[in-house]
């Protein structure tokens, strides 16, 4: 069951993408930030003093997560995320101890339909915990191309997905029915010869632009050389070479069950605020 694909903003070509992350397959795939995500997860999860007998990874893309978590689980199932909207995922009502997720939820139209499906398909007292692109990502691309269209070709296009924020993801888990949802971001930074390496990079993540609204006709030479230069202008280091950023947005949260902790009712503190910073200035 999806929220309502009728209402939602188709933003990403995820045909595309499919055939994207085949090409990247082919050309040698750069796995360094899953590899990066599948370390914390497995230590994350190290923290998670619970017994979890039923585990599905959602749409992550290779087998660099499954592989991370080969010595805490004996098996790890691989569930797709659908192409079309109106799909629902292959998952069973109340039927995971745990869903995990790397790297592919960024890249989703309907998230919060995302959210309710694997909500749903957790047992109470389940847990997600996914990790997804967000923040200020390749925000040093996405300024130095603007730069370069409004100076050259008049106008600006899509060229970098936008990218949902901390506050919003939160959102989002709250609104999908999780209990005791917690957000935060680690912040990567990759270091490059030069944007063309950085773009070159992309592809062999199969991260290229998959945006339904991109430019389809091919990007000026020119245009593309001046964006290179704009980008080592702005955003090169001490050597000469240029860094990119990549914000990892973490998400976590559980099946309402009735063990978990329930906030208090408004109204029913028993000591007072005002009192106490009353007595901290005494």
């Amino acid at each position: 069951m999806v929220t309502n694909p009728a209402a939602t903003p188709v933003l990403f070509d995820r045909t595309l993408l499919r055939a994207r992350l085949n090409r990247a397959q082919r050309l040698g795939p750069a796995t360094f930030l899953l590899d990066c995500v599948g370390a914390d997860m497995a230590e994350r999860l190290s923290a998670v003093l619970r017994d979890f007998k039923s585990v599905a990874e959602v749409g992550s893309p290779g087998d660099q997560i499954a592989r991370a978590l080969a010595g805490r689980f004996a098996h790890v199932a691989h569930v797709d995320l659908p192409e079309r909207e109106s799909e629902p995922l292959a998952l069973a009502a109340q039927s995971l101890d745990l869903a995990i997720s790397a790297l592919a939820f960024q890249f989703v139209n309907d998230l919060p339909g995302v959210l309710v499906q694997v909500r749903r398909a957790l047992r109470p007292d389940g847990l997600l915990m996914a990790a997804m692109v967000g923040g200020d990502t390749l925000i040093e691309l996405r300024q130095s191309f603007a730069a370069a269209e409004a100076e050259l070709e008049g106008g600006v296009s899509p060229r970098v997905a936008p990218f949902a924020d901390l506050r919003d993801v939160g959102a989002l888990l709250q609104r999908a029915g999780f209990a005791l949802p917690v957000t935060d971001v680690d912040r990567v930074v990759v270091r490059y010869d030069s944007a063309f390496s950085l773009m070159q990079d992309l592809r062999r993540m199969g991260a290229a632009n998959i945006l339904t609204e991109r430019r389809r006709t091919p990007t000026r030479r020119t245009t593309m050389l001046r964006m290179a230069e704009i980008y080592r202008e702005r955003f090169a280091e001490s050597d000469g070479r240029v860094r990119a950023t990549f914000d990892v947005i973490w998400l976590s949260g559980w099946a309402p069950h009735e063990s978990q902790p329930k906030p208090l009712k408004p109204g029913s503190a028993k000591a007072s605020l005002e009192e106490a910073v009353k007595k901290g200035r005494a």
